[in-house]
């Protein structure tokens, strides 16, 4: 069946995900191949020292990236959209979305790069006895516990962003379990919410007088090929403003995008990971065991399938680095130049792969917000040398390229050379690995493990969330997530593979220590710069 077929016909699945600059919609067939996208830029706003979206941007993004899909489909194929087999919607983890019992947003959407919630955090950490990380969905919910903050006692509903899109289509109160380890610690042996912590939870603020129970107000956990719902009449029109799209379609669970970007890297099987690098940066690695103890800079998450992940995450990786590109952008554009991005990344990046293997003794912070794991509430990008640095344009960019990764590898250090975790490969997707060979050698000698990038890799989480959606009507009885991707999705696709370089591994070491000796200089920074 061609592409215009399957679409006609209604057998084609769609992935919708909201990524923290874009949100893409992806078309895929019968396969699992692309066949029409459509995507929405959007920014974060720091209103009142939150950073969030408003409910307005996200509806007007959604409809935008459905609609830009469906201009796509019929510029291409001569084809509407009408029905589709499957649906699923994926987004940014984490975050606090609170809502009362007319289903009203009581306040603004708090998402992941807050770092907000250190009190919490700490103290929940020592209660469960289990790392759990600012951004996490019940940090948010006792950070503003502690505050005093008065609209917790009217909570009915409290879920993450791709949660919040799944409900309002489908009426639904339901999350995928590898999104919903990211509000809260998942036992692997049940597959929901782990019952020994809620307890404790629900002891720990018995004396506030709530009306509510955890578990009164969290979204159910599913795990992926589990039916989650119908798009209703009311979604069907939410989503689709030209009202062509019929209701009745099925959805899977709602993921999030590090779930998604395991599943569009072939990452679910166990001593498999991947690396996400984009405005942040994250690595998941799919464990055997439980770790020996809790780290603060690791998160323990699960697969969509619930398998135990650990996971290391980072507010920062290719927002400074832009920045610094564009700035060289104006400078050829205020010497009269056209300037094409693509070639410019691409020169640049390749530039930094002329420079020394350390550096050249320069020192970069990307934090445009904070980091948690070098213990920065805020963001104080900063460039630092010495008077003898070697300062040329190779090292400058080469140590913008290290530095985008500096907390990964300080988190991953902890995972493969405290804790002896095994990898038998590790991929690479997202906006770092665009030029060719650049980012994924410098990965590569970061972890000091092979790195291999996909071509469905560059469809992202979008992708990754359709696929979902059709594993759930596609599935053979008992057949697993791991076993269809290895079989229906990814069969024959090997990637492309580099290996870590001697005098790479070693220049990214020495980088490295010169970036833990620097922490006090974006420490001063941020104390001095308001």
């Amino acid at each position: 069946m061609d592409a215009k077929q399957t679409i006609e016909s209604g057998k084609a699945v769609l992935g919708i995900e909201f990524g923290s600059t874009r949100i893409k919609a992806v078309l895929i067939d019968e396969q699992s191949n692309p066949i029409a996208s459509g995507s929405h830029e959007w920014e974060n706003q720091l209103v009142d020292n939150i950073w969030t979206y408003s409910e307005e941007a996200i509806w007007a993004g959604l409809q935008d990236s459905y609609q830009k899909m469906t201009e796509d489909v019929k510029n291409q194929y001569g084809a509407e959209v009408k029905n589709l087999a499957a649906i699923g919607f994926s987004a940014m983890m984490h975050g606090y979305m609170a809502f009362d019992a007319e289903g009203n947003l009581q306040v603004p959407f708090r998402t992941w790069r807050n770092a907000i919630t250190g009190e919490a955090s700490e103290k929940l950490t020592e209660l469960f006895r289990y790392n759990i990380p600012q951004r996490w969905s019940i940090a948010h919910l006792y950070q503003a516990i502690l505050n005093g903050e008065e609209h917790v006692k009217d909570i009915s509903f409290q879920t993450t962003l791709a949660g919040y899109i799944h409900w309002k289509l489908t009426g639904k109160k339901v999350l995928g379990v590898g999104e919903a380890s990211g509000m809260f610690p998942i036992d692997i042996a049940t597959g929901t919410y782990h019952s020994k912590m809620v307890e404790a939870f629900d002891a720990a603020v018995a004396d506030k007088g709530y009306s509510w129970k955890l578990l009164d107000i969290f979204p159910e956990v599913l795990t992926a090929g589990e039916p989650a719902g119908v798009l209703t009449e009311a979604g069907a029109k939410r989503l689709d403003i030209s009202g062509k799209l019929q209701a009745g379609i099925p959805l899977c669970p709602p993921e999030g995008d590090a779930g998604t970007g395991m599943v569009a890297t072939n990452s679910v099987a166990r001593r498999t990971g991947n690396v996400s690098a984009g405005t942040s940066v994250f690595s998941m690695v799919v464990l055997e065991k439980e770790l020996s103890r809790v780290y603060p800079e690791l998160d323990l998450v699960t697969t969509p399938s619930g398998d135990l992940v650990a996971m290391v995450h980072c507010n920062n990786c290719t927002s400074d680095l832009n920045a610094w590109v564009n700035l060289f952008r104006e400078f050829a554009e205020a010497f009269g130049m056209e300037v094409d991005m693509n070639r410019l990344f691409g020169t640049l990046y390749h530039k930094a792969m002329e420079g020394d293997a350390d550096g050249g003794n320069l020192l970069a912070y990307n934090y445009i917000s904070g980091e948690n794991i070098t213990g920065m509430e805020e963001g104080r990008p900063l460039f630092v040398r010495t008077p003898n640095s070697k300062f040329n344009l190779a090292n400058f960019m080469r140590v913008h390229l290290y530095t985008a990764l500096g907390a990964l590898k300080m988190g991953m250090d902890i995972l493969l050379k405290e804790e002896g975790v095994k990898v038998d490969k590790l991929l690479g997707h997202g906006g770092l690995f665009k030029t060719k060979g650049v980012g994924q050698q410098i990965l590569a000698d970061a972890m000091n493990t092979p790195i291999s990038v996909m071509e469905t890799a560059g469809e992202g989480g979008a992708w990754g969330i359709a696929v979902l959606a059709a594993y759930m009507v596609q599935k053979a009885e008992q057949e697993s997530l791991e076993a269809y991707l290895e079989s229906r999705v990814f069969a024959g696709q090997a990637g492309s593979e580099l290996s870590p370089q001697a005098e790479g591994v070693k220049g990214f070491d020495d980088f490295i220590r010169i970036y833990k000796a620097g922490l006090p200089i974006e420490r001063a920074a941020l104390d001095s710069m308001k």
